[in-house]
């Protein structure tokens, strides 16, 4: 369990706390680019870590963030006027560029001086294979964007963005990647030769009754664990899954296709779960893009989004309606009997965990954990040991400053009983090494 001051350090991510400082020195995804279809289109409202955002596409196609509030007297800029390379102010005329500079003051004297003094608060974006990064932190010069593979391979070999609202904090929701045992509960088909569920993927279904043994291995970047299984012949099964500072993890279904998620925070009680898949050795498959464009249409899709950035990416299966859970399907093929649509079963465990206050912040004071939480115990100490140590020293990181630092893989594995897993797995999990991925070892082990 953890103290309630760690509690509070560890999900908190508003301007001036300790870990949205931290979060703040990096580069993260904020939305697809698919949202700024065309230069001078409308802009969008956003909400990044406790601060309402207005992000729009400039005249040549650059990216742009720029504080709600307009500097004159407050008014929203989401109204303006996205003309001629900058954000035109509806109340007042005044008129910013993506960089926040002051271009036009038509509410003062020609000769006036005052727009060279005043300046919009900006974010820098990048627009980078399908999703656009934001920078949100102080420094004058953004560190080095990150050379995840994900943003370094041709954009033909990536694929579109799939986003997923979540109404919870951003640590309990990112803390179910960090978790291989619950595969064995929440996403378990009851039994190995039965009918498949109606909707989504098959069920998990492991030959091994025991729950699996974890190992983790704390990284500079953040850390990585192998969950092994037993299987039938004797071999052992490693699921090798990564996380990444500041809120990215990696996780296997097996196959050719690696993914990237990132559980970005809008506030302390909303987050997205962005995913990302990724062909190092081919082009996407198009029915890959397909599929992350249209998860959710098998639940009813999105709900009718508004003009506020929490109505976005929201499933029209979420808590209200117990997540479209089917007690027949609960009773007869699955042990969840909610919909196996990407994380929409992980939702369901993670969005009605609440404090005392009511707010959807888990209170970890009330935790028992098991020798199968070793991850997220691990996780947990990273992330609390970077806050700390950014807050007191001002000491980040290495993957801040350091673009290649956390630029890993991640995979399933088939190895003999009692092998070094670390070691032979060690070229698979290295972009450089020129070594296949993991071996084709399914999700779905039957």
């Amino acid at each position: 369990m953890l103290s309630h001051e760690d509690n509070e350090l560890l999900c908190r991510v508003g301007p001036g706390t300790p870990m949205g400082n931290l979060f703040r020195e990096y580069w993260f995804p904020a939305l697809p680019s698919r949202e700024f279809p065309e230069p001078d289109g409308p802009p969008m409202r956003m909400r990044l870590l406790g601060e309402n955002l207005v992000m729009f596409r400039d005249s040549e196609g650059r990216m742009g963030a720029l504080e709600e509030s307009c500097p004159h007297r407050g008014a929203s800029l989401y109204f303006g006027r996205n003309e001629e390379c900058g954000l035109r102010c509806i109340y007042h005329g005044w008129k910013f560029d993506i960089h926040g500079n002051c271009v036009d003051m038509p509410s003062e004297p020609a000769d006036s001086t005052f727009a060279r003094k005043v300046k919009a608060r900006a974010y820098p974006c990048r627009d980078v294979n399908k999703m656009v990064w934001i920078y949100m932190g102080s420094r004058e010069e953004a560190p080095p964007f990150p050379n995840y593979e994900l943003n370094t391979l041709p954009p033909e070999h990536v694929s579109e963005p799939n986003v997923m609202m979540e109404e919870s904090n951003w640590m309990q929701n990112m803390e179910g990647d960090l978790d291989s045992a619950h595969l064995d509960w929440v996403h378990k088909r009851l039994h190995k030769d039965g009918p498949p569920p109606p909707k989504g993927i098959n069920g998990f279904y492991s030959p091994d009754p025991n729950p699996p043994k974890l190992d983790v291995a704390k990284t500079d970047y953040g850390a990585y664990y192998s969950a092994r299984r037993m299987m039938e012949d004797g071999q052992e099964w490693h699921r090798v899954n990564q996380f990444i500072f500041p809120f990215h993890t990696m996780i296997t279904t097996g196959g050719q296709v690696l993914s990237f998620r990132s559980f970005v925070p809008l506030d302390d009680h909303y987050g997205m779960l962005i995913h990302q898949s990724m062909s190092p050795g081919a082009p996407m498959p198009d029915e890959v893009n397909e599929r992350m464009l249209h998860m959710f249409d098998e639940v009813g899709g999105y709900i009718e989004r508004t003009n506020e950035p929490r109505s976005y990416f929201l499933t029209k299966a979420n808590k209200r309606n117990d997540y479209m859970r089917d007690l027949e399907v609960q009773r007869d093929i699955m042990n969840c009997g909610i919909p196996f649509v990407l994380n929409l079963q992980d939702r369901a465990m993670t969005e009605l965990m609440t404090n005392a206050q009511g707010e959807p912040l888990y209170d970890r004071t009330k935790e028992h954990l098991g020798t199968t939480d070793v991850m997220i115990i691990a996780v947990r100490q990273q992330l609390l040991s970077a806050a700390k140590k950014f807050r007191d020293t001002g000491e980040l990181p290495a993957n801040v400053s350091d673009p290649e630092i956390g630029r890993v893989r991640t995979g399933a594995f088939l190895l003999p009983e009692g092998a070094d897993w670390k070691a032979l797995t060690a070229d698979a999990l290295d972009p450089e090494s020129g070594a296949p991925l993991g071996a084709d070892v399914p999700l779905i082990i039957e």
